[in-house]
């Protein structure tokens, strides 16, 4: 079922250059949709790293066990990728059909199963047609493109209402340097890691260990700072790999820095693509979060406002109604100073020392609350974490995807 395109979408992609050593197909196999391209592969060349971050589900699929058991190589081949279906939760079936797949795409890009990595997306508890997946896997590689990041991202898409990727440039030792990724995300989506499928992939030199800490910073940063229902996907898969085409190394602190930097950057515009396509969503919410005991208690406090449905249905019927906004806090398990807390919406304090001020203005908060791009600012009056997440309000829209989603 297709669903109108979300008000909180960007007028398009934006330009997405080609990464040396990255090539793509897509197709569609008819896992579950007709009528559109529901799987990707993805060609790397010989000596990319790879690294990954992978939900923390305690039922997590079979492409999801599949990377697991193969990131600490540090190299990769290729990438197969379905919609449609997240083979998860279906037993020795999907532990088969993932192998089958990894084996097939290994025989196609001459490399090793060991080095093809995973990810599936959609309904869970279906076995996966890995038949149909192999069947245009040959196909696929005889139409491998630099230039197919955008039918990429398409192919990845489950209830998203449109395609998510990015792209960034650097100069590392006097040569340039691109990353470009993709995401898709829309519901089932509160990070206990990443909360989403993305892709990332550079043309720098970049060691495995070295790609995996700067991918584990970057979405920590990105990916867990963002909500739209509170629910951690059996999917989650985040991967990143490094060609070294460029000739750049990424070997030095200075040219880490500059290249964690711009990995961080990129997923967080990937992240807040995630939010802007939450499922009914009609209005984008940042929440900063400061006077925290550390930056992690004010993650939670963030999410804790992000999470409440009552302060998301607030904020879908444009009620700056801030007492919700306390209570998330005071449910939300970490310090918090109920007598030096401060609330700013808008910009504009509404509260602070633990009571509402005397010039609030309620019109002017409700009318931020009318827009499509809300800003949540509270102190809790503890020390000095501070953090930012990002969420979209709550809408009958939500319930109407997702009552209808097997449909």
């Amino acid at each position: 079922m297709s669903h109108p395109v979300s008000p909180l979408a960007p007028a398009g992609l934006p330009p997405l250059p080609a990464v040396a050593g990255v090539t793509m197909a897509t197709a569609a196999a008819g896992v579950r949709y007709r009528g559109r391209t529901d799987v990707l592969l993805m060609r790397f060349s010989p000596g990319t790293t790879v690294a990954g971050t992978l939900t923390r589900s305690k039922c997590p699929s079979a492409p999801v066990d599949w990377c697991r058991a193969h990131l600490e190589r540090g190299s990769a081949a290729a990438l197969v990728v379905n919609s449609g279906n997240a083979n998860a939760f279906t037993g020795k079936a999907g532990a088969w059909a993932a192998r089958t797949t990894a084996h097939a795409a290994a025989e196609v890009v001459d490399a090793v199963a060991e080095d093809v990595y995973l990810a599936s997306t959609g309904v869970i508890g279906e076995p996966l047609a890995a038949e149909r997946i192999v069947a245009v896997l040959p196909d696929l590689v005889e139409r491998l493109s630099a230039d197919a990041w955008a039918d990429a991202a398409r192919a990845i898409m489950t209830t998203d209402t449109f395609p998510k990727a990015a792209s960034r440039t650097l100069t590392i030792a006097g040569r340039t340097v691109t990353l470009t990724g993709i995401a898709k995300g829309s519901g089932m989506i509160q990070p206990d890691m990443a909360t989403m499928l993305s892709f990332i992939a550079t043309d720098a030199a970049v060691p495995a260990a070295t790609l995996q800490a700067a991918l584990t910073r970057a979405v920590d940063r990105s990916f867990n700072c963002v909500t739209v229902d509170g629910d951690t996907s059996t999917s989650d898969t985040v991967l990143a790999f490094a060609t070294g085409q460029s000739g750049a190394a990424v070997d030095h602190p200075e040219a880490l820095a500059d290249f964690g930097a711009a990995l961080e950057d990129l997923l967080v515009e990937l992240a807040k693509l995630v939010v802007r396509d939450g499922e009914g969503a009609r209005k984008f919410v940042t929440i900063k979060v400061t006077g925290a005991e550390d930056e992690t208690a004010a993650r939670r406090i963030g999410l804790a406002i992000a999470n409440s449905p009552l302060v998301k249905t607030a904020i879908a019927g444009a009620d700056a109604n801030w007492g919700r906004i306390v209570m998330a806090v005071g449910k939300s398990g970490e310090q918090a100073d109920r007598d030096r807390l401060a609330i700013r919406l808008g910009g504009r304090p509404v509260a602070e020392d633990g009571m509402v001020r005397a010039d609030h203005d309620d019109a002017a908060a409700t009318a931020h609350f009318k827009g499509d791009d809300i800003l949540i600012e509270v102190d809790v009056g503890i020390a000095s974490g501070s953090a930012t997440v990002w969420t979209c309000d709550l809408t009958h829209g939500y319930i109407d995807i997702n009552a209808d989603y097997r449909s």
